[in-house]
């Protein structure tokens, strides 16, 4: 799990939606948005996107995970 530079949108609800991120000196466009979820890790609400993106030529698959506590964002699978 590892802690993230995020661009993100926020609607008037407060309802974020991630754009692009930077991971190890490069740049991801988060290009599809699978599935938004919730869970509660400890006492800590997280939002979890399963998202897909060309990552060096090939459609990976990955999840970011939101603290709703601390805003951060975090690079959880690839």
């Amino acid at each position: 799990m590892a802690p993230i530079e995020m661009i993100a949108w926020f609607d008037i609800p407060g309802t974020s939606r991630p754009i692009r991120f930077r991971h190890e000196g490069n740049v991801i466009k988060v290009e599809i948005i699978i599935r938004i979820s919730e869970e509660k890790i400890a006492g800590n609400r997280m939002r979890i996107y399963d998202c897909q993106s060309e990552i060096h030529g090939l459609m990976k698959q990955f999840q970011l995970k939101y603290e709703l506590n601390t805003c951060k964002w975090f690079l959880w699978k690839i």
